[in-house]
């Protein structure tokens, strides 16, 4: 899967450069123009990282970062701060809300874009990886094949895809909402509890022989994957 760049940005020309050079590095993007949008994007859209700008109408870059800081399911998303404040007190304002990065305007497109790679990778090490392992789980996306503990797991197709997205962002918790846009698609009229059959298929094929179950659910927010890293 493509990492998914939000953009928050209010200035329509300085969003469509950001736009323009993430595709065109391979990215994929949506893009938010204030706090209020951007909160309601990252809910429904699940995007790999954000880049937020500081200075929005409405809510504020900041305000937007701790509110995300302060949801489980959001938590961990990668931020990186936009601004042309660039005293030290606002680098220090700006980091301590809980940004990975901060980035003072005018910037060159290239240098974001080696920004947002450097802190995927630390972040999410597992974005575009053509096999990931989760404790005694392997997931082979070039074979389609899923191992535990050496032994087959046999997945349908919805259920790959289910356990591609919790492995490449695990500890992260989704809705069913969420799950139901990454697995099946937006053009795909699913009803959200189909999302539960299939997670308890999941569950099935990945604890045969009575190994311990990997998939978490959080109560009121949905499911996540929860094993340390191996």
């Amino acid at each position: 899967m493509k990492p998914l760049i939000l953009i928050v940005e209010d200035e329509p020309a300085q969003a469509e450069v950001l736009r323009y050079n993430f595709e065109r590095e391979g990215y994929t993007t949506v893009v938010a123009s204030d706090g209020e949008e951007a909160l309601l994007a990252v809910e429904e859209q699940q995007p790999s990282l954000v880049i937020l700008d500081w200075m929005l109408p409405g809510l504020s870059g900041l305000e937007v970062c701790r509110r995300l800081r302060q949801r489980p399911e959001t938590r961990t998303l990668p931020v990186i701060i936009l601004t042309a404040r660039g005293e030290e007190t606002d680098r220090v304002r700006g980091l301590d809300c809980g940004a990975d990065d901060y980035v003072t305007k005018p910037f060159s497109a290239s240098e974001l874009v080696a920004r947002v790679r450097a802190v995927l990778r630390r972040t999410s090490p597992n974005l575009g990886a053509e096999e990931l392992r989760r404790a005694d789980v392997v997931l082979d996306l070039a074979a389609h094949r899923v191992t535990r503990n050496g032994r087959p797991v046999h997945l349908g197709p919805t259920e790959f895809r289910l356990l591609h997205l919790f492995m490449e962002r695990p500890d992260r918790v989704f809705s069913r909402e969420q799950l139901l846009d990454k697995a099946w698609g937006r053009d795909i009229h699913v009803e959200p509890r189909t999302v539960d059959v299939h997670i308890r298929r999941l569950r099935k094929a990945l604890n045969e022989g009575g190994r311990p179950d990997l998939i978490r659910t959080v109560r009121g927010s949905g499911y996540a994957l929860d094993v340390p890293n191996s």
